[in-house]
Formats: C-alpha cells, structure tokens, sequence
C-alpha cells in the first residue's frame, strides 16, 4: 500500500484583534472612551471599519468585558470574545486564547490594534502585513521619535535624551498566534509585569520585532483634547 501524501500546511491566516475592555480614565469621559461618539459614531466603529476594510483579514475578534452592553446592537461582523482582563495585556493574552478556542492556528498571524487609534487606514495596515508576512517575527507600526525629549525629576529637567534611534510605537502590532501567546504566557505570574504593549512582551521572549514606519494621524485618543483632534481628522477624509 503506497504511503499517504503528506497533508499540505495551510496557508497562514490574519486575524485582528481588539481589546476593547479598558475604561480609559485619562480621556475624562462618562463612558469608556472607545464608545465616545466622534464623527457621528462610537470611536471603536470607525476603527473596525478601517480593519474591516483590509481583505487580508480573515476575523475581527473584539475583546470585551463580560459585563459590556454597548455591543448588545453592534455586534454585526464581528466576533465578540467575552474574556477582558483588569488590564491590556491581560485582555489580549485572554483574547488569543478565544481566538485558539475558535480553531485559529498557532502559525497564523493576528494583528492587535487600540481601538482608540480610530484614524488608521487600510493602507496602514496592508504595508505591516506586507512587510511582516516574510518575517521570521513580526513587528508593528511606529515613528521615529520627532520631538527633544526629556527627562524628568520632580517636575523639573534633568536630562535631554537622545532622540536617535527612538521610535514611538503604534498598533497594530502584528505577531504569529503561537509566539505572542507563549511571550505573554512568561509573563502572566508575573501580572504580565513590564509589558506594555505586544512588542514588549516579545522582546522580553527575546525576539526583535520589525519596524514599520506609520503614520503620525495613527495617534491613540487619550486625553479630552485628543477627541476634536481627531473628530476634524476623520470628517477631512473623502
């Protein structure tokens, strides 16, 4: 009897994830600021719809805390994964582990995004997945550092900070399923202690993530001034 063919491996897949389960107090908002009206919408919708936009995605998958109603009527097109933590890395540790649950491949690719960086674009996001998908480990989207920087003590300078070879990191952050969860799994005993952001938690595995220049409009709403900002930003656009 002749041996069997050997199955071949799939292609690897994209998957988006959200974690959408933080109650963003520095915004000074009624509401967790990702449900924060801006250009005639929730933020987080004008997010999903730049993600939903990129035909390389196979999923978008939001996590959420299991006591949110806000999706009770926006659900459509989206896979809700019921799991928040008290913090970020929590909820996207959490949310990889729905996302293997769901039958995603440890091989296939996710891209975490902050749903409160609602200015990115489907262009954005097609150049990461360009430039990581050769990529023995993923990387993210950030900017060289632009601006002096400086250190701080008791609110005075006391040091200007090299600002050469600085970047500021962006989402998404785009990572194989298996790794990102193995990096953030040696940290959980820890309370995920030290991570930051995905990158972080995969350069603690050392790993060294790739750069992938953004954009500055790709900036995260934090404070209250950040809403108008960009409010005129997405009704600028065509």
């Amino acid at each position: 009897m002749p041996d069997a063919t050997p199955e071949s491996p799939r292609t690897p897949r994209c998957h988006a994830l959200l974690p959408c389960a933080g109650s963003g107090s520095r915004a000074g908002t009624e509401m967790p600021k990702q449900y924060q009206p801006i250009a005639g919408q929730a933020m987080v919708m004008h997010t999903l719809d730049a993600l939903r936009a990129v035909a390389r995605l196979d999923r978008c998958v939001v996590v959420i805390a299991p006591g949110d109603v806000f999706w009770a009527s926006h659900a459509g097109g989206v896979t809700l994964a019921r799991c928040g933590g008290s913090t970020r890395a929590e909820t996207v540790f959490n949310g990889l582990q729905a996302l293997r649950d769901q039958g995603a491949d440890d091989h296939d690719w996710v891209l975490v995004h902050d749903a409160a960086r609602c200015l990115v674009t489907p262009a954005q996001v097609d150049a990461l997945i360009d430039a990581c998908w050769p990529d023995a480990v993923g990387g993210l989207l950030a900017l060289p550092l632009p601006d002096t920087l400086k250190s701080e003590a008791d609110g005075r300078v006391c040091a200007t900070v090299d600002r050469a070879h600085k970047w500021l990191a962006q989402t998404p952050q785009m990572f194989r399923l298996g790794a990102l969860h193995a990096a953030l799994a040696a940290t959980a005993a820890s309370g995920f202690a030290g991570v930051t952001d995905e990158a972080s938690a995969m350069e603690m595995a050392g790993h060294r993530p790739l750069l992938v220049r953004g954009s500055a409009q790709n900036f995260k709403v934090t404070y209250p001034e950040d809403f108008a900002l960009a409010e005129a930003v997405l009704r600028s656009r065509p």
